[in-house]
């Protein structure tokens, strides 16, 4: 899955708990926050250390009156850092609880992070390979698993005599050897 197509899946399943997520749409997503909240908090730390209040020794307690223009900005910055961390709080949760099922455990699994060294097995949860095939969370995301033949293979494959007397002509089959046992 390609970095847009996680961050599209994500939010077009904004709070869907069931089904499956790949490994690449969560650690896309997972990326993708990261970097915007980052840039967000840098750019606000950036603005508000730039603010006569912080860069003024004479200002002993300041106030939003000594910001200034940099040091209100800063602050409308950690607003808007705040509001899209509220947004794109449960659709986090969600492709985490997703991945989860994804390799075969409840969505449940995500509250061992709160006891301690919980994030460790959490994260190791979220490194795993899918589940092969179909789990009770639903189809592999990846098609791994599934039958190569969903209705049924094509014509004359796998037929008895369905490739030319006594099976000469089957796929993989040498005729130097004589004709097909079985």
């Amino acid at each position: 899955m390609s970095f847009g197509g996680a961050i599209r899946s994500v939010l077009s399943k904004y709070a869907t708990f069931s089904g499956r997520a790949r490994r690449s749409e969560y650690w896309w997503w997972t990326l993708a926050y990261t970097l915007v909240a980052l840039a967000l908090y840098v750019l606000a730390l950036v603005l508000l250390g730039g603010s006569a209040a912080m860069t003024d020794p004479a200002v002993a307690n300041p106030d939003i009156t000594d910001l200034g223009a940099a040091g209100v900005a800063g602050l409308a910055v950690m607003a808007v850092l705040g509001l899209l961390s509220l947004a794109l709080f449960l659709p986090s949760i969600a492709v985490l609880v997703r991945r989860l099922h994804d390799t075969g455990r409840s969505g449940w699994w995500y509250l061992i992070g709160l006891v301690p060294f919980g994030g460790i097995v959490l994260l190791v949860f979220e490194v795993m390979d899918s589940e092969p095939g179909d789990n009770q969370y639903g189809p592999n995301p990846k098609g791994i698993g599934a039958l190569p033949y969903p209705h049924g293979a094509p014509a004359g494959y796998g037929a008895p005599g369905g490739y030319g007397a006594a099976g000469y002509g089957a796929p993989g089959h040498d005729p130097r050897f004589g004709a097909p046992q079985g």
